[in-house]
């Protein structure tokens, strides 16, 4: 039966409806503004994945259309442990999807909301994450858009949403600003006064996904409510607090690295590795059973 579009902005699917020929709601996960996610049964591969969908009032959406290909063309080309495995892209259809691989764990934004995340943790998620920018600017993408929510902390950790994925040539091209404001690099917000998006644009958000993580807090302020124009973007002229006191220096100094407004002035994900992996090396180890007379 054919869709009937309307002006809802959710498909509102119960467990066992029909997403698409072989692939079955189970539960509604969540979504962002374009997109809409599902835990799904995929018949053909006899396995539990995620149906991420354009939501039904976007159909007729060209950019969402085109952000939703754009996302599976990136999924496709890359082949990294710590980016999500696309199994299947139905773009044609009554209900133009993603079928991606189901990630078992919490996002990091809700574990931040919770729990204190502590060095221990930080410094091992931080190089996981350097190693899928290093991959991305290799190939000559950006992901635009790395934040506390688009981390998920399964094994190793993922970073997800690809939607507004890019090649750097691409990224430049962009007239408006594109990414999560409270996350967004300098030249994101106010490309002719920072310099030109880049690698070291992702590096920005992973210093404030670090940041985030290490203080619960996010480095910059809200936007006042109703602000315009620059005045969107506290991070253009607000500074982060300093870290809490206690931190590895390495740690705390290459974190201020990332958010430096000058996207020159940033390490790449690689030197973030470079600088954190003997970090991570000196944590202590944890032991098993009793300690012999030896290691005391």
């Amino acid at each position: 039966m054919a869709i009937e579009l309307s002006e809802t902005t959710r498909w509102e699917l119960a467990g066992g409806d029909a997403i698409a020929p072989g692939l079955d709601a189970v539960r509604r996960l969540g979504g962002g503004k374009a997109f809409e996610a599902y835990l799904a049964w995929d018949a053909r591969r006899h396995a539990l994945v995620v149906a991420k969908l354009l939501r039904p009032h976007l159909l007729g959406d060209t950019k969402a259309l085109a952000a939703l290909r754009r996302e599976a063309a990136a999924l496709d080309r890359f082949s990294h442990p710590v980016l999500p495995r696309l199994f299947d892209a139905r773009l044609d259809g009554e209900r133009p999807l993603l079928v991606l691989e189901l990630l078992d764990g919490p996002r990091l934004s809700t574990v931040i909301r919770r729990f204190p995340v502590s060095v221990e943790q930080v410094l091992p998620l931080a190089l996981q994450l350097c190693s899928a920018l290093h991959y991305l600017a290799v190939e000559g993408w950006v992901h635009l858009d790395v934040k506390p929510s688009n981390v998920i902390l399964s094994s190793p950790p993922r970073l997800i949403d690809l939607s507004i994925a890019r090649p750097v040539a691409d990224a430049r091209r962009l007239e408006t600003p594109a990414g999560t404001h409270r996350y967004m690099a300098p030249e994101q917000c106010e490309r002719a006064s920072f310099g030109r998006i880049g690698p070291a644009t992702d590096v920005w958000g992973l210093g404030a996904t670090l940041y985030e993580a290490i203080t619960r807090r996010r480095p910059f302020p809200d936007a006042p409510e109703g602000a315009e124009g620059r005045g969107r973007f506290p991070q253009l002229d607000v500074a982060p607090a300093p870290l809490p006191q206690g931190l590895p220096d390495e740690l705390a100094e290459v974190v201020f690295r990332c958010l430096s407004r000058n996207p020159d002035s940033r390490p790449t994900a690689a030197d973030v590795a470079a600088v954190l992996e003997p970090v991570e090396a000196r944590l202590p180890r944890p032991r098993l059973g009793r300690m012999r007379p030896t290691d005391r």
